[in-house]
């Protein structure tokens, strides 16, 4: 039994190459995974990187005291983090300060900028019919930018129909004041609404509405409509302040004004109650229509009962003439599209289609999928990190670590002499695998690297030099016992690794308990202690371990060089025990 058990260890130690062989060809992988991808470094978080911090403060809405609560604030946090990240933006930071504020943390970057805009924009969401619509002058502010779509439909085929029908600069009103044709086509699909009735096609053209509600409820309707035209009639949406107040206090049942902006031009909207809340967007999605001229379109999925909802609206607005078959997607009260409808669109899903561009389809689906929150927000504040401040921290950052590494180097020269090579080797294959890892990880799950994680990957360096020294020692108790360096390796090695394992469990359990329980950029310093940790059982078995079973070969470190750090003489080596033959004791010729 004990030949075998010999041979498979003469065989273990005689081929330490296929680990050496295999480390290797795993640090060529994954350089050549970091070129191919063209990620050669990795992400900076907002501290180093630079970025924008924003601060979100909820405000209670008109008959909604108590509106601000746990369930709604971290509701509010989730969909701002699958707005941002739908955008691709690397670790930016969602979390609640109090009972009432959220911090978004937004680092310099792709999308960056783009990101800040749409959580500025907290995103009340809402559809609601068209009853009238009117653009303002273009003036320096406005026609310096240009939303770019004149007028989406939405279409149950994917086919686009036709955009100028629909489209706010074609048929603007002639005057400040609606006309009255206007007014009575508004009141017919305010009164079609609210009785939940669909308006014949000859009622629409007269502007009767098809129901006939009594003479109470007509003149309470009356006066209310006479306010909102005389709030219609008085908006100027070229003017910000004017723009920024439209339709803040209206309720999701009443009617209301809005402004938006169609071809570059403000433009005001006089909007029917909510038709469908943009809660019941279950999905929405820019794609590219490459089987007719419609091109970006956005395509929408609604949950059971928006798609009931959005079935009865269109069904109603497709019986009306222009403007009065449109429908008004507004966001923080304001009109950000507003597509005409042809038919009844049932089945759950519709599509806006129309001149977008390709960001403008983006943005809008990006909106539609986790634009509605449960809570209306104010930005408190917005403080802007700069990137050199970042910069220096970091460089504090790396002269701490060179520093740290440095004084690693020194001990080990100064105590364990040639054997500090093989930690040498050892920690610079630990960095570069470190450094691949965390540059192909932001592109891949969107891992930053900000200060605390460079101080767990500083941390890193003591972990990694402590598996070496453990092995080491393990090695010079077995030569102190008086075996030669080769098989000191073999044996060594089997309480060392025993010793490194627990100890690395130990180190990966406190980085993922502290994962786990925190939040912000103390993950960062988790994560980055957890990878460097099981890279550092990774190579103390693949690298560190045959590295030192080949070097036992060599004449330098076998006998015992006093430079090699295995000099039997300086560690106090006892002789090596001897077996003597005790003389036999003579035999009693009367016993024989």
């Amino acid at each position: 039994m004990a030949a075998p058990k010999k041979g498979r260890n003469a065989s273990a130690q005689s081929k330490p190459g296929r680990s050496l062989v295999l480390i290797l060809i795993a640090i060529v992988a994954l350089t050549g995974g970091m070129f191919l991808s063209g990620h050669t470094t990795p992400r900076l978080g907002i501290d180093l990187a630079g970025g924008t911090s924003i601060t979100l403060t909820a405000v209670n809405e008109p008959g909604q005291p108590n509106a601000i609560n746990k369930t709604n604030m971290d509701t509010a946090v989730e969909i701002m983090e699958r707005r941002v990240n739908g955008l691709g933006v690397s670790e930016a930071e969602v979390q609640t300060q109090g009972n009432n504020n959220i911090i978004v943390n937004i680092p310099k970057g792709t999308n960056s900028e783009q990101a800040r805009e749409q959580v500025g924009t907290t995103a009340k969401l809402y559809f609601r019919p068209l009853l009238q619509r009117e653009a303002s002058a273009p003036t320096p502010e406005t026609s310096s930018s240009s939303s770019g779509s004149g007028s989406p439909s939405p279409s149950a085929s994917g086919s686009p129909s036709a955009s100028t029908s629909a489209s706010g600069s074609d048929e603007p009103s002639s005057s400040g004041s609606p006309s009255s044709s206007a007014t009575s086509q508004g009141r017919a699909v305010t009164d079609a609404l609210k009785a939940d009735e669909t308006p014949s096609a000859s009622s629409s053209a007269s502007g009767t509405p098809s129901g006939s509600p009594s003479p109470s409820a007509s003149g309470d309707a009356a006066a209310s409509d006479t306010e909102l035209q005389a709030q219609y009639a008085a908006l100027n949406c070229a003017d910000p302040d004017q723009r920024s107040e439209a339709g803040k206090a209206a309720k999701p049942g009443d009617s209301t004004v809005a402004c938006g902006q169609d071809g570059g031009v403000w433009t005001k909207f006089l909007l029917g109650p909510v038709a469908v809340d943009g809660t019941e967007v279950d999905k929405a999605e820019a794609i590219f229509d490459t089987q007719s001229a419609a091109g970006w379109k956005v395509v929408m999925d609604f949950n059971s009962a928006g798609a009931k909802k959005f079935a009865d609206i269109t069904g109603q607005l497709a019986t009306q003439t222009s403007p009065l078959n449109e429908f008004a997607i507004v966001l923080d009260d304001q009109v950000v599209s507003h597509p005409y409808v042809s038919t009844a669109i049932t089945g759950g899903n519709a599509e806006i289609s129309g001149s977008f561009t390709q960001q403008q389809a983006q943005d809008l689906s990006n909106m539609l999928s986790y634009g509605a929150l449960p809570l209306t927000f104010r930005e408190s504040s917005i403080t802007t990190v700069d990137p050199a401040l970042g910069g220096e921290q970091l460089q504090a950052g790396l002269i701490a670590g060179a520093i740290g590494l440095a004084l690693v180097i020194i001990y080990l020269f100064a105590y364990y002499r040639g054997l500090a090579l093989i930690a040498i080797a050892s920690l610079l294959v630990s960095a570069a695998l470190t450094y691949v890892i965390m540059s192909l990880l932001g592109p891949a799950i969107g891992f930053a690297l900000n200060l605390p994680a460079v101080c767990g990957a500083i941390v890193a360096i003591g972990i990694t030099a402590d598996s070496f020294i453990v092995y080491f020692e393990r090695v010079r108790d077995e030569i102190r016992e008086g075996r030669s360096l080769r098989p000191a390796v073999e044996r060594a090695w089997p309480r060392a690794r025993r010793t490194i394992l627990v100890s690395d469990f130990v180190s990966f359990l406190a980085a993922a308990v502290l994962f786990i329980v925190t939040v912000g950029k103390v993950q960062g310093f988790a994560f980055t202690l957890g990878l460097t940790t099981v890279l550092d059982v990774v190579v103390v078995f693949l690298f560190t371990k045959p590295l030192l079973t080949l070097l036992a070969r060599r004449r330098f470190f076998a006998s015992g060089h006093k430079w090699s750090g295995l000099d039997p003489k300086r560690l106090g080596a006892k002789p090596p025990l001897r077996r003597t033959r005790r003389p036999a004791a003579p035999v009693d010729p009367k016993e024989a």
